[in-house]
């Protein structure tokens, strides 16, 4: 590694051309790709970009003041690591490393229900900035059992997924054949071999597991957990079923994906304590409109009453700042984290912050704003 690894890899777009050339092609389609043609996920992209902010200057010396209280807790920026499944397919070791980010950089993980770890581990190495995304599980008993492992290992947060009420067909992983589990043939090995630090990871950490699922089965071979996570998870969830959800729930309550005004109103009218404005990083519809697109006018219905948070798309800390300009209080990351893995291994995660949470300062120091609720001034009209 470089000794200013910021000079060699000082953009996400940086991070993401490694990861591209470290991670197989089987595990990297499965990161990078959407569904359909895969124009949600540019269009994701090319909307925040379109965003502009008008400087105000002759402001003196600024020092943008970041840190961000949300349920709570004060999070050292607007930061947060979205969630992501199949971590450990994608790099191995990924839960750890990123539950480990969010504790040394004070930012929220959000781990996913298919993440490849535990909560138990994942929420003692977040130290406390750990959130937990849910997705529905259509037996009762086993929701109530996996929100109080949850709760007992130390998740402050619950994000419920709202936007996968069905699987998406996402083409491309099909074409890479991605498999849950991964069928060990010739050409996964090949692919496998001319990876030799993802390979020799996976030696290190073995297969990809959904450990966290893997109590509630007998005999719980990957292949068996993969039909358990399919037979159980999902395609239920409805405003009574997150009703169900708050009764069980004492802490903060997020619901994610959430893209229409009206939908986000009534999650708020069900106990929701935030919702999360975001098109599962365009993987789940190609015709959805872009996140950034659909962020105002949620706000505009429910902003004050609480939070509204945002992903999907962001590549940068100028990205964070346009969010938050249009409305966000939190933003969140996926691809950007991983790519981080991809690129640099554990160390990548806190790189990919650093990245973020540069550019997020200097883009406030160059529109001149000492403070986060200052950014909706400079929006370019």
């Amino acid at each position: 590694m470089a000794k200013n690894i910021m000079d060699d890899l000082p953009g996400i777009d940086d991070l993401e051309r490694r990861a591209a050339r470290r991670i197989p092609h089987f595990a990297w389609e499965y990161l990078a790709s959407g569904t359909g043609d895969d124009r949600a996920v540019q269009h994701n992209i090319d909307r925040l970009a379109e965003v502009r902010l008008l400087p105000q200057l002759l402001k003196g010396l600024l020092e943008p003041q970041i840190e961000t209280e949300l349920f709570g807790i004060t999070y050292a920026a607007p930061i947060g690591i979205a969630p992501v499944g199949l971590t450990g397919l994608i790099w191995p070791g990924a839960d750890a490393a990123l539950a480990k980010t969010a504790a040394a950089k004070r930012i929220p993980y959000t781990m996913s229900t298919v993440a490849t770890e535990r909560p138990e581990v994942a929420g003692a190495n977040a130290d406390g900035m750990g959130w937990f995304q849910l997705y529905p599980p259509r037996d009762e008993s086993l929701r109530a059992d996996l929100l109080e492992r949850v709760a007992q290992s130390g998740f402050t947060t619950l994000v419920v997924t709202a936007d996968v009420p069905a699987p998406s067909r996402r083409e491309r992983q099909r074409k890479a054949r991605v498999r849950v589990p991964p069928v060990i043939g010739p050409k996964l090995i090949a692919q496998s071999v001319i990876r030799p630090a993802w390979s020799i990871g996976v030696l290190r950490n073995g297969l990809p597991r959904f450990k966290a699922l893997e109590q509630y089965i007998d005999h719980a071979t990957m292949r068996a957990t993969a039909g358990f996570v399919g037979a159980n998870l999902g395609g239920t969830l409805s405003f009574d079923y997150l009703a169900a959800v708050r009764r069980l729930w004492e802490g903060p309550l997020v619901v994610k994906g959430i893209m229409d005004p009206g939908d986000a109103e009534r999650c708020v009218e069900t106990g929701a304590d935030a919702v999360q404005v975001s098109n599962h990083g365009g993987r789940q519809l190609d015709a959805v409109p872009a996140a950034i697109d659909a962020l105002p006018p949620i706000v505009d219905r429910i902003g004050g009453s609480v939070p509204v948070l945002f992903d999907s798309g962001v590549r940068s800390g100028l990205d964070v700042a346009r969010a938050i300009a249009l409305g966000a209080d939190f933003v969140f990351c996926g691809r950007a984290f991983m790519f981080g893995l991809g690129a640099l291994g554990e160390a990548g995660p806190g790189h990919a912050y650093e990245i973020l949470r540069e550019g997020l300062v200097n883009t406030m120091a160059q529109i001149g704003c000492r403070r986060l609720d200052e950014l909706a001034d400079r929006l370019a009209t």
